[in-house]
């Protein structure tokens, strides 16, 4: 088939890499020039393990196209994605203009059949409203049915999330649009001795598909926030709260996945979807009070962290030295969106603190975020974050945090005060070494 995704984020790159990788002609069509012939040569625009060389063979094989032009992709497409941002507004609520700009342009280049499906976490009613904009622009000649498609790619594992997805959910009313988008993902449903799965697959109309990501995403929020609430309860009655939440995951039916406590969740969907399905909820009469109670919980989770390193502090951080092991909102990105780290580090700065940072990926997007903080320094590795510190906070759990030289770490720092904001490290070994140890949960 030759499809086309409009836009080349996290979403609309991957997805467009891997079906060229399947044997498709892939268009991607973006708005910014250096970005768009960046790609052309395979130089990619984010972090994502495995994408670049995914995509350098796909445009070696003239398989994945790359243009800022609507023209010679649109008309020659059976399937268009649209895959652009959808960012929270002031109230919560998203953003919906990309998404109907390219809508438009989509609908003007229409020509002959094509489904046309909005790939991007939009509310409920977008889809429809799509279609009537695109109905009012189209040439007569032109057919084209909608379909909504959500997208549910984990960042750092976004590539095997396409290749091996958990589920494909495709809304539409449309036959011939369902059984275009069936055989299109067909390949991606297929086990590994060649058989269809058929547990994968949900059909659906277009409202069910809309509601279908937002509900995901808020109920994973739900589950991180909960194991915080657990933590900070924990915290207060001398219970283990690390323990108390893995007891609770083996239960089939509780599960533990996502039932860690921590500095709290961010990036680019859970903050988000969470304030998006609250006023959709709020336009509908409906009080979600539970995802209120998320952010809440949420936001103390992140502002834990500074209230522990104030207690290490004596509630004095002014002048004193604090070192940031993560900056990404998770490991295996570069993705700043939302992250706690910032929330963290501005805290800290504000209260007098100066902080040296490092993160394996994500400086060159923190320091966007940080430009012109004073008292931020990004260092070149863990043990010069470390040097000289009052405290050492774990943000972010990257791998390389986890297997640290303690015994290194305790000898530069200035005092031995360890604040394990994902709990990587074995309270006992730390204590044993010599560490002020507190974790988030524990004893």
């Amino acid at each position: 088939m030759t499809i086309t995704f409009v836009g080349h984020g996290y979403v609309g790159l991957v997805s467009a890499a891997v079906f060229a990788d399947l044997g498709n002609t892939v268009w991607v069509i973006g708005h910014t020039p250096d970005k768009v012939n960046n790609l052309k040569k395979g130089i990619i625009p984010i972090y994502e393990p495995g994408l670049d060389e995914l995509v350098k063979r796909n445009v070696k094989a003239k398989r994945l196209l790359f243009t800022m032009d609507y023209e010679p992709a649109i008309p020659k497409s059976d399937v268009v994605f649209i895959a652009v941002g959808t960012p929270p507004k002031a109230n919560g609520e998203a953003d919906l203009t990309v998404v109907y700009e390219v809508a438009e342009k989509v609908g003007k280049a229409l020509d002959g059949y094509t489904v046309v499906n909005v790939k991007s976490t939009v509310p409920v009613g977008t889809n429809r409203k799509v279609q009537k904009l695109i109905d009012n622009v189209k040439s007569k000649d032109a057919k084209f049915d909608i379909a909504s498609v959500p997208e549910f790619l984990r960042e750092g594992q976004a590539i095997s999330d396409t290749m091996h997805p958990d589920r494909i959910v495709i809304g539409t009313e449309e036959k011939r649009a369902e059984e275009l988008l069936v055989t299109l993902h067909g390949p991606l449903m297929t086990t590994s001795i060649g058989e269809t799965r058929e547990d994968g697959l949900f059909l659906c109309n277009i409202e069910t598909a809309e509601m279908v990501k937002y509900a995901s995403n808020a109920f994973l929020a739900t589950k991180i926030s909960f194991a915080n609430a657990i933590a900070q309860l924990s915290e207060v009655t001398g219970a283990d709260g690390v323990e108390v939440l893995r007891a609770a995951g083996l239960d089939k039916r509780i599960g533990n996945a996502f039932l860690n406590p921590g500095a709290g969740y961010g990036g680019s969907c859970f903050p988000k979807d969470v304030k998006a399905l609250l006023s959709i909820a709020k336009n509908y009469g409906y009080d979600f009070s539970i995802l209120g109670a998320v952010e809440q919980v949420n936001a103390d989770a992140i502002m834990g962290i500074v209230v522990k390193t104030r207690s290490f502090l004596k509630d004095n951080l002014k002048g004193k030295t604090i070192g940031v092991l993560g900056l990404s909102f998770k490991p295996d990105t570069d993705d700043m969106r939302d992250a706690p780290s910032i929330k963290i580090i501005n805290s800290l700065l504000d209260e007098g603190a100066k902080v040296k940072t490092f993160d394996p990926i994500a400086v060159e997007n923190a320091k966007r975020l940080l430009k012109g903080k004073k008292g931020v320094e990004f260092v070149e590795d863990s043990y010069e974050a470390a040097k000289d510190a009052d405290v050492l906070i774990v943000v972010t759990e990257w791998n390389e945090f986890k297997e640290l030289d303690l015994e290194k770490v305790k000898k530069l720092m200035k005092t031995p005060n360890l604040i394990d904001g994902r709990n990587i490290y074995t309270p006992k070994k730390a204590t044993a070494i010599g560490f002020n140890y507190i974790g988030v949960g524990r004893k």
